[in-house]
């Protein structure tokens, strides 16, 4: 019987590439580890895809300075706004995967866009990495004073009353405007939507008298409801505010649907090595045990909220599930 050998030899590149091949299998750990060790070696680049001076600027300022001494070296903040969060988060999905470029993201730019758009330049979830949460927000109906009606059935009954009369507005594509819309299929009310290009503008017009109502973070609007320039009616929470015991949530006034919470925190590239995510992790948890960082957070209406990169996937994986409800009731696409 002729041996079997000069069937199954490979050739001899052959063979040292499948050894190449193994060689690495066992080495990349340790070059893992080794990249982690020393990194970061220059300058950090969080981008936030949203105008400064917001609350997820102001939370991504306060992170950055709590890692630099952490990291050893500077991290900076650069707001690269526009298209609802989708022009900043293309630079990092397209940035090198290295540890050096990331992202300020979260519900809107990573769970929902996905649902909206088919042609962003990159992959909402398949384009990151999820390094660590930071913080929670939730949502508020906010109505203007002129407005006769202070609680949610006053106010649909008004609506309801007058057709196409109220006005609320909202930036077009993000979690503010599927809010509105899925609270006018909800309540079978004809609100107008005005388009904004951001969350702030429209903020000035209802406090000036020229829309009547937006959806907006309890960051941004709690400072106008104790200063009783609009009114709130209901929240998104799965609980009332502290800081308004009387404003019942959207489940007590008989609303359901609405998904509880918007998430943000920081991710990478996707590739970047595990290692650095994983230094990434423990310098970002360390700084949210931080007295100092948590009162700051506290400070602007949000909660912070440490965890894994895992758990912070999975956190993203659920807001895509719950926010794709909400907006395939509602019925909108993009153009």
């Amino acid at each position: 019987m002729q041996p079997l050998e000069p069937a199954i030899r490979l050739p001899i590149v052959q063979r040292r590439t499948a050894l190449l091949a193994l060689f690495l299998v066992f080495l990349w750990p340790g070059i893992e580890a080794g990249r982690a060790e020393g990194y970061p070696e220059h300058t950090i680049k969080i981008i936030v895809p949203f105008p400064a001076g917001g609350p997820t600027d102001v939370a991504a300022r306060l992170v950055a300075q709590s890692l630099s001494p952490r990291l050893g070296h500077n991290v900076i903040v650069e707001n690269q706004s526009g298209a609802g969060g989708r022009i900043g988060a293309k630079t990092v999905a397209t940035a090198a995967p290295d540890g050096y470029t990331l992202l300020l993201g979260g519900t809107n730019v990573n769970a929902i866009s996905g649902a909206i758009y088919t042609n962003l330049g990159f992959e909402p979830v398949k384009s990151f990495a999820p390094v660590a949460m930071i913080y929670t927000d939730s949502l508020a109906l906010a109505l203007s004073p002129r407005v006769p009606a202070d609680t949610c059935e006053q106010l649909v009954k008004y609506a309801r009353d007058n057709p196409g009369k109220l006005k609320y507005g909202a930036p077009p594509g993000i979690y503010t405007q599927f809010a509105g819309e899925y609270f006018k299929i909800r309540t079978l009310t004809d609100i107008q939507f005005v388009p904004y290009k951001g969350g702030a503008p429209a903020l000035t017009d209802v406090l000036g008298g020229h829309i009547d109502m937006v959806f907006n973070n309890r960051s941004t609007v709690l400072p106008y409801f104790k200063e009783r320039k609009l009114k709130p009616l209901a929240v998104t929470s799965q609980s009332r505010w502290p800081e308004l015991p009387e404003t019942p949530t959207f489940q007590e006034v008989g609303i359901s649907g609405f998904p509880t919470e918007v998430i943000f925190g920081l991710l990478a590239p996707a590739g970047t090595p595990v290692a650095i995510i994983g230094r990434l992790n423990s310098a970002v948890n360390d700084g949210l045990q931080s007295a100092e960082v948590r009162a700051s957070l506290d400070a602007i209406g949000v909660e912070a909220r440490m965890g894994t990169p895992e758990a912070f996937a999975a956190m993203l994986n659920d807001q895509a599930r719950q926010w794709k409800a909400v907006i395939d009731e509602i019925g909108i696409k993009a153009e």
